[in-house]
């Protein structure tokens, strides 16, 4: 207003002209022009009259249009919304088959508008346009909820896994009693079978059972979760650090969450976590249903119409839970697992390998191939040995072998070469006792030749002939106690007491 103010002054009461009045306010002749026209038709000079301010000059030169007295049928503009999330579906197509229906409908333009004008009252997050079937977004509420224990009364909380589909914002959602990598794997699972397919995309959050390492542009995965994916088919775009917006489907799914199902359990006391998971997959059915404010139908009706139809089928063979590690193969070419030893061929010792652990498989790889394979083993301390792992005649393995152990071990004195005897015969193959020898010998660096001899003669006295026995008896000082008069070790004449001049004339085979 005030341009228009400024070009009446000077035409009025200076009479500049035209020309003269652009260059002034730094606008074109054809606004000044247009300015004065008005103002002609509306019939204003300069100085304007004292009670007409800033809005009533507006109103004066700017009436509004009158309204157009035809009325054009305008279509279903929530079914146009929903059409638009449809892979490939646009404005234009969606108004060429409205004005095949409705010739005397809206012209193109004015059907954008009003769509563009409808969809300015909906939320924000409801704008997203997300093509059904497409993603998955996967999070945890920040409520927990308390489980208590029915013997001790202890209270224990319970994570809330949530899950939520782009295009319907059909949810799921569990409890479990941690955010761990097993408990995360598991809801993902479970999820899928509850949606009965997969979308091809998942957006997690950073929590660290789904991601290793957070980055705007490479986040690394959990190996255990890129594995899930591979046998889902799906490809994982975690949202970015501190970026809501990325994932603010899941984000209105635990606001939802927590709102009509966390709030009303909030009186009740749960004494297992199945009882909860009842009580949640009852509420769950109550939100599904519940009709949308501003969008026909609700998240059940919307995922039958448009996120079931284009959900991937999902694998024959449910996910088994699978766990990777980094491993070292050692020099008698096993790698150890929860305590127990796996044999690797014997020209990986001392290699790095992955290995992939189930509840009955270890699976060993190099640079992604699969080198061994063993049935899981709970036992502790044993060694499961393939006899096609062995070198040839059991010969050397990576420069180690009984013959070197065996003399290594006299040379720190006569009960240390027995015990080490022991162990080398305590085993179906040599082999599995190096790394027992190697222990037992290594105890000589840090407590000198003196006391390991006199813990070796302790632990054969007690037949505790082990590297943990040997170790414990250094450790606490045992070997510095006083035994009496100790005797020189006469060691009886005995077929399997073979010595280290056995090695020196056999190979073993």
């Amino acid at each position: 207003m005030r341009k228009i103010h400024e070009v009446l002054r000077l035409h009025f009461e200076h009479g500049r002209s035209k020309r003269e009045i652009a260059r002034i306010i730094s606008a074109s002749p054809t606004t000044v022009s247009d300015y004065l026209a008005r103002a002609k038709v509306a019939g204003l000079s300069f100085p304007l009259p004292p009670e007409l301010d800033d809005a009533a000059l507006e109103w004066r030169l700017f009436p509004p249009s009158e309204p157009s007295s035809v009325k054009r049928p305008a279509p279903s503009w929530a079914t146009v919304h929903n059409e638009l999330r449809r892979k490939g579906v646009t404005l234009e197509l969606l108004w060429q088959e409205y004005k095949a229906e409705q010739p005397d409908g809206l012209q193109y333009s004015a059907f954008c508008d009003h769509y563009r004008r409808w969809r300015q009252q909906l939320s924000l997050s409801m704008r997203q346009t997300h093509t059904p079937g497409e993603r998955l977004f996967v999070d945890y509420a920040g409520q927990t909820v308390g489980v208590t224990d029915g013997a001790t009364g202890e209270i224990r909380e319970a994570q809330i896994f949530v899950a939520v589909l782009g295009a319907s914002n059909y949810t799921y959602l569990e409890a479990t009693w941690s955010q761990q990598l097993s408990d995360w794997i598991g809801s993902h699972v479970r999820a899928l079978e509850f949606f009965g397919g997969c979308t091809a995309l998942w957006v997690p959050d950073n929590l660290r059972s789904g991601v290793s390492r957070a980055s705007r542009y490479e986040p690394d995965l959990n190996p255990t979760y890129h594995d899930l994916a591979e046998h889902y088919g799906v490809a994982v775009l975690p949202a970015r650090a501190r970026r809501p917006k990325d994932k603010a489907k899941v984000e209105n799914g635990v606001l939802v969450i927590t709102r009509w199902v966390l709030a009303r359990l909030r009186h009740q006391r749960f004494f297992s976590l199945n009882e909860l998971n009842r009580a949640l997959r009852t509420l769950l059915l109550d939100v599904n249903q519940r009709p949308f404010k501003k969008l026909p139908g609700c998240r059940a009706s919307a995922f039958a119409e448009m996120d079931q139809p284009a959900l991937r089928p999902l694998p024959q063979q449910r996910y088994e839970y699978a766990e990777w590690k980094v491993a070292r193969v050692g020099v008698d070419y096993h790698v150890e697992i929860d305590g127990h030893y796996y044999s690797v061929p014997c020209q990986h010792a001392r290699a790095q390998v992955d290995v992939r652990v189930t509840k009955t498989t270890v699976e060993v790889f190099q640079r992604g191939q699969r080198i061994a394979s063993h049935a899981y083993c709970t036992f502790k301390g044993r060694h499961t040995t393939i006899d096609a792992h062995m070198p040839a005649a059991h010969r050397e393995v990576a420069g180690w072998n009984a013959n070197t152990l065996a003399a290594r071990a006299e040379a720190i004195g006569p009960r240390c070469a027995v015990l080490v005897e022991r162990l080398l015969h305590q085993r179906r193959h040599p082999q599995q006792a190096y790394r027992s020898c190697l222990g037992v010998l290594s105890l000589g660096q840090r407590y000198g030749a003196e006391r390991l001899e006199a813990a070796c003669a302790r632990a054969l006295k007690h037949s505790a002939v082990s590297w943990k026995s040997v170790h414990a008896i250094l450790k606490n000082g045992l070997d510095l106690q006083p035994q009496g008069v100790q005797r020189t070790l006469d060691l009886p004449e005995h077929e399997n007491l073979r010595g280290a001049a056995y090695y020196q004339s056999h190979r073993l085979h």
